[in-house]
């Protein structure tokens, strides 16, 4: 297939980054690329779902990832994967004897292993720089699901219209479930079975990068995980914590120890993120050291400073984060900086997943969550029109037109970053605005 007819499949179909910030899928497309990285690290604790769907889907995913690879001319693909995943690797192992581009790439039993910059040096060799896309170095990653949606696009017209999504935590089934696009929190945990506690707080996410969330908020293209906790569980009295009071408590108790900063991912690749630094500087008021809160735009944000090393339970990524946005909000833009030697004592600071998922008092939730990918039954949906990085979608629908599953029913922005959005049911539309489209079940 051609490269822009690709681009336009996929940008019409819907595909986005299934995590993170959902990067619409046609702009990561370059022949720039002589390497697609398949990310299949399952980076975030008691997340399941890459592996599983890519034991099961292993010949749709693998194929589409070899056309998306001789479509951008690039000269191998790499599944990027944990030794672990021991079922998943074979599955991959018996697909790729026909598809002799595609290797498997070994990830450590570490996190954040599947931060794209992290798989990339870890499967290459190849240091991103700071504050550049991982095509600077001829790269560009795709997660599994992202390409199991490439793969249904291409072979079978399908457009994004449901999601994988991992039910954990205090819930009676601990599932990963494939549900449709718009359905609530509430409703997917009922399919797990529901809470197994009384008061509890949901997290949309996983442990260390989630937010908290609340029951009626909707699955989108991004939704990974729906984790159940107690309310008074320590991750989620973390990301209840003010800023203000944060700051507070730095200025009263950082040591200076260095944790935050020598247990560091990015700064082990010689990124100039000092968190040590930037919690100095900042709560002495230190205005002359520029570089201690520039660094704030090369933080991952990846949580292991406030969520493991530092011990005295301070914040310094939520602190970096609003650091991160006054900078923006003020025009400062990110350096023009070049990344440092990777530090040679890196092999021995990275953090185990189990002894992260220990620290966080999380081991009685880790969970198998085996995949379940029966039908869903849903009696509407409530498709967000920002459901990825960029532009919100248009709506191209009028309330009282009957629609049925896979259509469109807005259209990506003219001119902008974003994709289609699909109904995953048929249905009627009951409610259209600049922020959603409600879809009832005929």
């Amino acid at each position: 297939m051609e490269l822009n007819e690709l681009k336009a499949l996929l940008q019409k179909s819907g595909v986005v980054g299934a995590g993170g910030a959902g990067f619409p899928s046609y702009a990561k497309l370059s022949e720039k690329a002589d390497t697609i990285i398949l990310n299949c690290a399952e980076c975030e604790p008691l997340l399941k779902l890459h592996r599983q769907v890519l034991k099961f889907h292993a010949h749709e995913i693998l194929s589409a990832l070899d056309t998306v690879r001789e479509a951008v001319g690039a000269e191998r693909a790499i599944v990027a994967i944990k030794p672990s995943a021991k079922h998943t690797i074979a599955a991959c192992e018996a697909c790729i004897k026909d598809l002799n581009k595609i290797s498997i790439g070994l990830l450590p039993e570490v996190y954040p292993a599947g931060d794209e910059v992290i798989a990339i040096y870890e499967v290459t060799g190849r240091v991103v720089q700071p504050g550049q896309l991982p095509i600077s170095v001829g790269v560009t990653v795709f997660n599994v699901e992202t390409m199991l949606n490439t793969f249904y696009a291409l072979s079978e017209g399908k457009n994004v219209t449901h999601k994988y999504i991992t039910v954990t935590g205090a819930v009676k089934n601990p599932v990963t479930l494939r549900v449709p696009l718009g359905v609530t929190f509430c409703e997917v945990i009922e399919y797990a079975g529901g809470a197994t506690i009384k008061d509890y707080e949901l997290l949309c996410g996983g442990p260390m990068t989630g937010t908290l969330t609340t029951e009626a908020n909707v699955v989108t293209k991004t939704s990974n995980a729906i984790i159940v906790l107690p309310a008074d569980h320590p991750v989620v009295q973390k990301k209840h914590a003010n800023p203000a009071i944060s700051f507070k408590r730095a200025m009263s108790a950082c040591c200076q120890c260095r944790m935050c900063t020598d247990l560091c991912p990015r700064n082990m690749l010689g990124h100039p993120i000092e968190p040590n630094r930037f919690m100095r500087s900042l709560t002495s008021g230190v205005s002359k050291d520029t570089a201690a809160y520039t660094g704030a735009f090369f933080c991952s944000s990846c949580g292991l400073c406030e969520m493991y090393s530092c011990f005295q339970n301070l914040s310094p990524r939520t602190l970096l984060s609003v650091m991160k946005g006054e900078l923006r909000k003020n025009g400062v833009k990110p350096p023009q900086v070049e990344a440092g030697p990777v530090n040679p004592g890196r092999d021995g600071r990275r953090i185990s997943k189990n002894r992260l998922i220990a620290r966080l008092g999380l081991t009685e939730y880790n969970a198998q969550a085996l995949l379940d990918e029966r039908s869903v039954p849903v009696n509407s949906v409530k498709l967000m029109l920002s459901q990825h990085i960029g532009a919100p979608a248009v709506a191209a629908v009028k309330v009282g037109q009957k629609v049925s599953a896979n259509d469109t029913v807005a259209n990506p922005t003219e001119g902008a970053l974003g994709v289609a959005i699909h109904t995953p049911i048929d249905g009627t539309v009951k409610e259209v605005n600049d922020k959603y489209i409600i879809v009832a079940a005929r």
